[in-house]
């Protein structure tokens, strides 16, 4: 999976705007390995758009020739450059984070309005909706950064193929579950009151009015342990042969800013398809961290109890059906694409085919005239 996006300036030609404090602009690349990754870049100095070169015989503007705003907005770029990190790995951890906080503020939080308003405001399609649109949107906060895995089973599978760095794992995970953690902790607090206003003070994991499922997921009455574990494989292998579809640029290139929307289709199609057994986690992150939440905040050792035991199951099935999603697509159809040089090879061959056959072909757009 690779893509390109390239920033410019959009400055009018004919008339230039006045002088501001800007900053240059870069080329940004990704690629799943994450190499040769540029972001936006300040300048070490106020650049000055639609200007030529700074002029050493122009004194500088004063503080009251600067338009209004510009003094604290530069006042406020050197106070945040200040608390710019460099380190690439923990740019990108942060980026994770924030990534997933995204995912389940509004996935968890879908599900909490349905849930302790009894559904009136929202059904089991609001809580998939909000999934598919947390991560939609929190694919576009983090893809630049760190590439938006926002789950360790798609970071597993990348080092598995070799787009990712072995030693980056931990620190994706352990950043994936710290966002997961934080982001139910937010809606745990925004929905206090109607949490206990519905469990009638008592913060329960099962019955009619447990409340432990909102953030973390559960199986269903019928459901075996087992029976969970195919049900978490299939899906997540699901997810997976569609995200690689996606990113396969030699499958079916698609835009770049569309593949966000369309990885969270991919999460709504699973969700409204195989949600039902056990809440389609496909995540071990997106499940973990919740359920750490409900551990500390009240709802005690029953959120690991319950389900026989299920917590295991969101953890371990996701990386397997990962693991089994990516191995069926690239032996199904990515390791099939013809190489670069077999492609320019069959191009050349055909540009020297289509020129043998126009040698000798006379063109007929203009015939002699025939004097009468």
């Amino acid at each position: 999976m690779s893509y390109k996006m390239n920033y410019s300036p959009l400055l009018p030609a004919h008339t230039p705007p006045p002088p501001r404090p800007c900053h240059k602009v870069c080329d940004v690349a990704y690629s799943p390995g994450m190499k040769g990754q540029t972001l936006l870049a300040e300048t070490d100095g106020a650049v000055l758009c639609g200007s030529g070169p700074p002029d050493d015989g122009v004194p500088p503007l004063k503080a009251d020739q600067w338009p209004d705003g510009a003094e604290e907005t530069s006042g406020m770029e050197r106070l945040l450059r200040k608390c710019q990190i460099r380190n690439q790995l923990v740019r990108e951890c942060l980026a994770e984070c924030l990534g997933v906080y995204v995912l389940i503020l509004f996935g968890c939080g879908s599900a909490a309005q349905v849930t302790t308003s009894q559904e009136k405001n929202g059904q089991y399609l609001s809580i998939n909706l909000g999934f598919a649109l947390g991560v939609t949107f929190g694919v576009f906060v983090s893809r630049g950064v760190s590439g938006a895995h926002l789950n360790p089973a798609v970071s597993l599978s990348l080092c598995a193929l070799g787009r990712h760095p072995w030693v980056k794992l931990p620190f994706y995970v352990f950043f994936q579950v710290l966002g997961a953690f934080l982001a139910a902790s937010t809606v745990g607090v925004q929905y206090y009151d109607a949490i206990r206003a519905y469990g009638g003070g008592e913060l329960t994991v099962t019955g009619p009015t447990a409340t432990a499922g909102i953030f973390s997921t559960y199986p269903a009455a019928y459901l075996s342990v087992w029976g969970g574990v195919v049900d978490q494989v299939i899906g997540t292998a699901a997810l997976l042969m569609c995200v690689l579809a996606l990113g396969d640029q030699r499958n079916s290139p698609i835009p770049d800013g569309l593949q966000p929307v369309l990885v969270g289709a991919a999460v709504l199609v699973i969700g409204v398809s195989m949600g039902s057994n056990s809440g389609y986690a496909l995540n071990p992150a997106r499940d973990l961290g919740p359920r750490l939440f409900t551990y500390i905040a009240g709802w005690g050792v029953d959120v690991f109890k319950a389900g026989g035991g299920w917590w295991w199951v969101p953890i371990v099935a996701p990386c397997v059906g990962a693991l089994l999603g990516t191995l069926i697509y690239m032996l199904m159809v990515e390791v099939h694409h013809p190489s670069l040089s077999e492609l320019q090879t069959s191009c050349q061959e055909a540009t020297e085919k289509a020129g043998v056959e126009l040698e000798g072909v006379e063109p007929d757009c203009v015939k002699p005239s025939t004097k009468m």
